[in-house]
């Protein structure tokens, strides 16, 4: 099982995106600071999920959530979070 995850810094207005199949060590890593990108704006917390049985699909789907529709939909998902 792969998990897409969607990322929201607590301390930047950024966000990130990407897929593992251990979501709990993946979390850990970007919170230590072991991501070239998301050490910089740590802390950060799960906004948006989605589970995947094999990995391509999950791939394709992360690429989609980082294209310019994708990101239109990441923004609607953001709007929802409360301030």
């Amino acid at each position: 099982m792969f998990t897409v995850y969607v990322l929201k810094s607590k301390a930047a207005n950024k966000s990130y995106v990407g897929y593992t199949a251990d979501i709990n060590r993946r979390m850990g890593e970007h919170n230590s600071g072991e991501g070239n990108y998301t050490k910089k704006y740590m802390p950060w917390v799960i906004v948006y999920t989605e589970k995947f049985v094999n990995e391509n699909e999950a791939k394709k789907r992360e690429r989609h959530l980082k294209s310019k529709v994708g990101r239109k939909f990441l923004k609607t998902i953001f709007s929802k979070i409360p301030a």
